[in-house]
């Protein structure tokens, strides 16, 4: 018996290099022990029969159980929880625009995303939840084990109770592997968080129609096909701290370089670029440097939009509009449900700009700024934009490295594909996301709200609070899953 088997049999606490290598073999596992991709996507497509699922546009004025304010014209449930649709005006000292205002989701509860894990044949496997969503553009999409709010856990919605969930919340039965708190899009949510959990169960549990067990490594995997691994799955992978694991069990003798390179730069003793910053006083410096002074207003005080007999739009048709949806969904904890969603303005884009240098991969990451933000800044790919949402600008106002993105050679693009964002409060929120490896001749030169660093270092950071946003954190899974996977 390895001290690894040995270690995990018990339940004490285990190091955290036991917990990163276990988590690497996993990752490095593509066909699981319980189901092969061949059967998951049987029983995907199974479980997307089995789901009598519809989301059609109807008037907000129409929303069963929800309300417009009549003195602030707020969005309400007649509960009082769940969420609201409010106003919130900004002021920031830096960029283009200087001064909004918006409709904002306010959430102030902390929703739980959590995974279960368990070892079989001695790999871990998570337990992930087939899960329709409002806003997904294809309904069903994969899930963590628990996908909750607060609200949906204490059964707000007068429905049956989220399965699994025992094992999150109070005396739980498993040992907890990952625990913390993440944000999420602040220029759509205001201070909106949720608690990304990984549980190691060590007893066998009941596995309901609507769940799989599957490896790190199928998950990274999945990761390669549009619209499967749906948000919350993609931010909680993203916390789970991997490798780096030595060269024979990552199997990486017959890799390509571009592996390589990643293979190295999640290693903590890989130096950095000559010259690079500390990454955390970078950041703390960029906080710093930014003011951004906000305060939530009543929806109807909102400059620059109006509302419609159906709709909350922006008055020159950008950025997002707040519409309303009666939806059935008949695997959910509630059949039937209304809710106003937002829908972002289509063609999302979250790019992320890599190089190698002495055989170390380096990610050119920025400061960005979100209204929404719970603290200001956070780190954000290095291009993050709705190109339909400043196209109308000179091309000197686009944020940089947009141009070279969009213009980048087929050959230089290591990632591409088109993932969805959070559908329970998010309509056709597709975003295309982008891992696109520069030459060794181009600039290393960066504004000074840019950075280039080694994965590790943001791996690290992930285990804290509030350091990468959520498209940065997606980026960071990609990464992972070009690492994991094998071309031969």
């Amino acid at each position: 018996m390895t001290s690894i088997e040995t270690a995990t049999r018990g339940t004490r606490e285990l190091s955290p290099w036991h917990v990163r290598h276990r988590f690497a073999v996993s990752a490095l596992t593509t066909t699981g022990a319980v189901m092969t991709l061949s059967d998951f996507f049987a029983w995907f497509e199974e479980r997307r029969r089995a789901s009598d699922f519809a989301a059609v546009r109807v008037p907000l004025a129409g929303l069963s159980r929800w309300s417009s304010d009549p003195d602030t014209g707020n969005l309400v449930h007649d509960s009082g929880a769940f969420f609201t649709i409010e106003g919130l005006e900004v002021r920031k000292n830096s960029g283009p625009v200087r001064h909004w205002s918006q409709p904002i989701i306010r959430q102030p509860e902390i929703g739980v995303l959590g995974i279960l894990v368990k070892e079989f044949n001695g790999v871990l496997h998570c337990l992930m939840q087939a899960k329709v969503e409002p806003g997904n553009v294809n309904g069903l999409q994969l899930s963590p084990t628990v996908q909750a709010t607060r609200s949906n856990h204490t059964r707000k919605h007068r429905g049956a109770a989220t399965r699994y969930l025992e094992y999150f919340l109070g005396p739980r039965r498993g040992r907890v592997l990952v625990d913390v708190l993440q944000s999420e899009q602040g220029s759509w949510f205001l201070g909106k968080r949720n608690r990304h959990m990984v549980v190691e169960v060590l007893d066998d549990i009941e596995v309901h129609d609507d769940f799989c067990w599957l490896t790190l490594g199928q998950l990274y995997q999945l990761l390669w096909i549009d619209n499967v691994l749906n948000m919350d799955t993609r931010t909680v992978l993203s916390c789970v701290p991997v490798g780096p694991v030595d060269d024979a069990t990552a199997g990486m003798a017959s890799a390509d370089s571009f592996r390589l390179a990643i293979h190295r730069s999640l290693d903590p003793t890989t130096p950095s670029l000559a010259g690079a910053r500390d990454i955390t006083s970078w950041l703390a410096e960029e906080k710093t440097r930014h003011v951004l002074v906000r305060q939530t207003i009543p929806l109807n005080q909102v400059r620059g939009w109006h509302r419609t007999s159906h709709a909350i739009v922006h008055e020159e048709g950008r950025y997002f509009s707040i519409i309303g949806l009666d939806i059935r969904a008949s695997t959910r904890e509630v059949a039937c449900w209304s809710q106003p969603i937002l829908a972002p303005v289509p063609g999302g884009l979250a790019a992320l700009l890599v190089r190698q240098r002495d055989g170390v991969l380096h990610a050119l990451v920025q400061a960005r700024v979100a209204g929404g933000a719970l603290d200001v800044v956070e780190i954000a790919p290095t291009v993050q934009v709705t190109p339909a949402n400043v196209h109308h600008l000179p091309e000197e106002q686009w944020p940089p490295y947009l141009t070279y993105v969009q213009n980048a050679p087929p050959e230089r693009i290591r990632y591409d594909v088109l993932l969805s964002e959070e559908g329970g409060r998010l309509y056709h929120a597709v975003v295309r996301y982008v891992v696109i490896e520069v030459p060794d001749d181009f600039p290393l030169d960066a504004p000074s709200n840019y950075t280039w660093t080694p994965l590790h270092r943001l791996v690290s950071l992930l285990q804290h609070s509030y350091y990468l946003n959520v498209e940065a954190r997606t980026l960071v899974a990609c990464l992972m899953a070009l690492w994991a996977r094998r071309t031969t």
